[in-house]
């Protein structure tokens, strides 16, 4: 089958992003000597000032990872939780019934500069300035703009001009989208004052940890109290101050914790926990497992059966997120068991099916009273997991993507977001924004995933590991909010069992329902839309509405932006999508 760029093969390192100079940035670590995890922090740092409507400073950073000395994966939690005073009864009284999905008040306490520097203390071998100072020349000499950046600030221009001045400042030079070569002297400063704080002790590690304090209890946290006490537009229409404090800062640690996992086949599938939507994705597999004799790819491109049946999987396993994920204890021993995935298995037909089913994993699910007004509610923007920016800021979809491995078999896979140049204002003594992940909860209370105090929004990041016989064999993942674990999911059936190669997975056509409710504001859905690429062919589309499922025909190369990296008996394999125009694998 064609494919847009070869499969790369090596056998010394393998760096895959959506960003060219991220993945550049961490083969230069890997040929300096460092391992998986210095290359994958300092291209996260670069990821934060070259794609800056995607990822920032102030977002956070979910990842699954093996070291070359244990094969058993662990994730890395770097997800700020919400504030103190981020109460049920503060928004009812701002008379809300969504959280806005941008300004200050959907805030989260940032988690990337902390998870990064954990994940360098302790699987990492550079010290913080080695892997900082690719950042810090990229914000202070400049780093070249993809177009995608300025259309994304024009898409909220009007709002920065009028209501929030300080990112005027910074993405408007001269009143105009900033373009080419952009400087952001602000934020190395930060990054400069981060480094001497952290430096004014002796010993790797004791650096690292001086540098997540000057973080999280000294001067950004300050600056963050101080910003976010100004009332800002947002996009409900009116002006709100947020709620982060240094205390909320200073309480918070990002953590390790302990995946979920299910076996496939001879495959076992590797995603966050419960409090994200990754073990959609294990649900999905296991489903669609049950039709493996069914699932086929002619010259790369699925059969009409193959994405019916994968799209009705996505329906019950995202239903299911629905009611029972949440940062809360949830049922996966239920969820992910043989039982109940007969059980649900049962209820796909050739139909395509209208209704939001989830199962009774303890006891009668509840879903959240307001959905059916969010039903058919249509925003702005496409289905391509790029910007999807309204006029106020608010966003859907906006991430990064970058796995690595090394020649010793460090694998790592990370998700970082949050913190995007449009969704909040800038903090101008910092360079940077806050995140907008708090949207993500819902205000109507006993959900698992219902806004509470000091508790993780249910987020959409959600990078993937997987093992092979036991052996630590694959990472992926990409952008896209919802879509993420529906975009790998086509992924995963292409080399899984349409026997294509990480490249060959990656552009093999994609598509994606929007039968359940979007995690972004307004958090709309649409019952039976199916999005797909048309490479999948007229007749393909023809058959799928003959179902019954409402096709919406994306283009030719419109979904998802994949990357993948893999390690089989010492050989080194990489992969990134062409999508966007901007991803890349490098290695050797």
């Amino acid at each position: 089958m064609f494919t847009t760029r070869p499969e790369l093969a090596g056998t010394f390192g393998m760096v895959a992003s959506t960003h060219w100079l991220a993945s550049a940035t961490g083969m230069a670590v890997l040929e300096d000597g460092g391992n998986a995890f210095d290359a994958a922090v300092a291209a996260g740092f670069v990821l934060q000032v070259a794609e800056p409507h995607l990822c920032g400073p102030a977002g956070q950073v979910p990842g699954l990872f093996v070291t070359a000395d244990d094969p058993t994966p662990r994730a890395l939690a770097a997800q700020g939780p919400s504030p103190a005073g981020a109460t049920p009864e503060h928004f009812a009284s701002l008379g809300l019934d969504l959280i806005p999905g941008s300004g200050l008040l959907p805030a989260t306490v940032p988690g990337a500069w902390e998870g990064w520097l954990l994940l360098l203390r302790d699987y990492g071998t550079k010290s913080l300035r080695s892997v900082l100072s690719y950042a810090i020349g990229y914000a202070r000499n400049g780093v070249p703009l993809v177009s995608r950046v300025g259309d994304t600030i024009r898409a909220v221009s009007e709002l920065f001009t009028e209501h929030w001045p300080t990112s005027a400042a910074l993405w408007m030079p001269d009143g105009k989208p900033a373009s080419g070569l952009h400087r952001n002297p602000a934020l190395a400063d930060t990054w400069e004052r981060l480094l001497r704080e952290a430096e004014a002790v002796s010993g790797r590690e004791a650096q690292i940890d001086a540098g997540r304090r000057a973080w999280s209890q000294g001067f950004v946290a300050e600056e963050i109290e101080k910003f976010s006490r100004t009332a800002f537009r947002d996009d409900s229409g009116r002006d709100h101050a947020g709620l982060l404090t240094g205390d909320d800062l200073a309480s918070w640690e990002a953590s390790y914790e302990e995946p979920a996992s299910v076996d496939v086949g001879d495959w076992r599938l590797v995603k966050m926990g419960g409090w994200t939507q990754g073990p959609a994705l294990l649900q999905q597999a296991l489903l669609l497992h049950g039709f493996r004799d069914e699932l086929s790819y002619v010259d790369g491109v699925p059969t009409e059966r193959t994405v019916h049946l994968a799209a009705e999987a996505a329906k019950l396993a995202f239903a299911d997120r629905e009611a029972w994920y949440g940062d809360t204890d949830v049922p996966l021993d239920v969820l992910l068991s043989a039982e109940y995935t007969d059980s649900r298995r049962a209820l796909i037909t050739d139909t395509a099916s209208p209704e939001l089913r989830p199962g009774d994993a303890r006891g009668p699910a509840r879903l959240p009273a307001i959905l059916d007004s969010l039903k058919g509610v249509r925003a702005e923007g496409g289905a391509t997991g790029e910007p999807t920016v309204g006029p106020q800021g608010q966003t859907r979809g906006d991430t990064v993507h970058l796995d690595v491995v090394d020649a010793a078999g460090n694998l790592v896979s990370l998700t970082p977001s949050g913190g995007w140049l449009q969704s909040s204002p800038t903090i101008p003594s910092l360079g940077f924004c806050l995140d907008s992940r708090g949207q993500m909860f819902w205000l109507e209370q006993g959900l698992p995933n219902s806004l509470a105090p000091r508790k993780r929004p249910r987020i959409t990041l959600s990078p993937s590991l997987a093992l092979r016989d036991g052996v630590p064999t694959l990472a992926f993942g990409t952008p896209g909010g919802d879509q993420q674990d529906q975009w790998q999911l086509c992924f995963w059936l292409a080399h899984v069992y349409g026997g294509l190669n990480l490249q060959e997975s990656i552009d093999s056509p994609a598509w994606h329902t929007t039968a359940f409710p979007s995690s972004f504001y307004p958090r709309s859905w649409n019952p039976r839309e199916l999005v797909v690429e048309s490479r999948l062919g007229t007749s393909t589309l023809d058959a799928l509405r003959a179902r019954g499922h409402e096709v919406v025909d994306a283009g030719d190369w419109a979904l998802g932006r994949l990357s993948a990296v893999s390690r089989t008996e010492g050989l080194l394999r990489a992969a990134a999508n062409a999508r966007g125009m901007q991803g890349y694998a490098a290695g050797r």
